[in-house]
């Protein structure tokens, strides 16, 4: 039987730097019923550039060009903000994630008490900010968009040199532009990491809609991450590729009611069916009136509803048999 799917509500960096926009994302992320909402910590000159441009995404998602450093600067969330933002979650029944992407947002983290960590795609070839997050030894979450099998190997590899256990990991198949085109979703690749590593998988999902992380949950993801906003049409770089307050609540309830309909792999009848057995199945009867003493024979007998009477399973039990009194037509055969 298939545990519950941990589903990761990814704000991101959709609260666009404004705090009250990050608390009404929490709320929205509590009522829908996610178990996680995951902001993204980081310090904009610790991950960026001055002469990184941004991805094509980010130019049009935005409708303007400009250096990466000026774009995060802007969405930066300090310490406050974080205790705050923990403080919120807290009181809306919600645990708190947060993703980092440097060594002093990685120790901010730490100070928060955060004992799961997310490793972005980008970080995946990051040798030293694998090594780091390894050396923590605590729940990891690799999410490996653009990379392929062996990097995903090397990775694991590191993590594991620096005493982080291979069972405390999970594994997130994902493709890495927003929205991600559903020709290079590739959800079978999650599958084969799954079989390979020998490791739990899931999926972070830039599709556009729900379908695709319905399907993952389907295929055996134990983890969805999916991005939401308040309302795509806001300025930012993720807004477009994001689920609104109701695209959540159906990707929540989609997956609950998936995991209830996996049931426990028994084929049996169940008590909804059972009642609907006599309705649906059939039973022996006469084809035409038949005499007491008559013989049972394909001429006279067929089957019909209700299945209330012999099942038509022990047809060769009956033919040659001998009525033993007179039936009508449509009659219950007896033996």
């Amino acid at each position: 039987m298939k545990t519950k799917t941990i589903i990761i509500a990814e704000a991101g960096v959709n609260h666009n730097g404004d705090i009250k926009i990050a608390e009404s994302l929490i709320r929205v992320a509590a009522e829908a019923g996610a178990d996680f909402v995951k902001f993204q910590t980081f310090q904009a000159n610790a991950i960026s550039s001055k002469t990184a441009g941004r991805a094509e995404y980010q130019k049009a998602n935005m409708n303007e060009d400009g250096s990466q450093l000026s774009m995060l600067k802007k969405l930066e969330l300090n310490f406050e903000m974080h205790l705050h933002l923990m403080k919120v979650c807290k009181e809306n029944n919600i645990q708190f994630l947060s993703t980092a992407f440097d060594f002093p947002s990685v120790e901010l983290l730490k100070q928060l008490g955060i004992k799961l960590w997310k490793i972005p795609s980008g970080e995946i070839t990051n040798y030293p900010f694998l090594k780091k997050i390894g050396s923590l030894k605590q729940e990891v979450i690799l999410s490996t968009g653009m990379s392929t099998l062996g990097e995903i190997e090397a990775a694991l590899t590191v993590l594991e040199e620096q005493g982080t256990l291979r069972e405390n990991i999970t594994v997130l198949h994902c493709t890495t532009e927003y929205p991600a085109p559903l020709a290079e979703v590739n959800l079978r690749a999650m599958e084969s990491i799954r079989v390979a590593l020998g490791l739990r998988v899931g999926y972070s999902d830039h599709t556009e809609g729900i379908e695709i992380s319905l399907a993952a949950v389907s295929l055996g993801a134990t983890i969805i991450e999916k991005h939401f906003t308040l309302d795509k049409s806001l300025p930012g770089p993720d807004h477009k590729a994001s689920l609104e307050p109701q695209e959540l609540n159906n990707l929540v309830r989609g997956i609950r009611n998936i995991e209830e309909a996996f049931g426990d792999g028994i084929k049996r009848p169940f008590p909804s069916e059972i009642r609907n057995m006599s309705i649906a199945r059939k039973s022996i009867v006469a084809k035409e009136n038949i005499g007491k003493g008559e013989v049972f024979s394909e001429q006279n007998i067929t089957t019909k509803r209700p299945g209330n009477g012999i099942s038509p399973m022990r047809w060769n039990e009956v033919i040659g048999k001998i009525a033993v009194k007179d039936f009508r037509e449509d009659d219950l055969i007896e033996i």
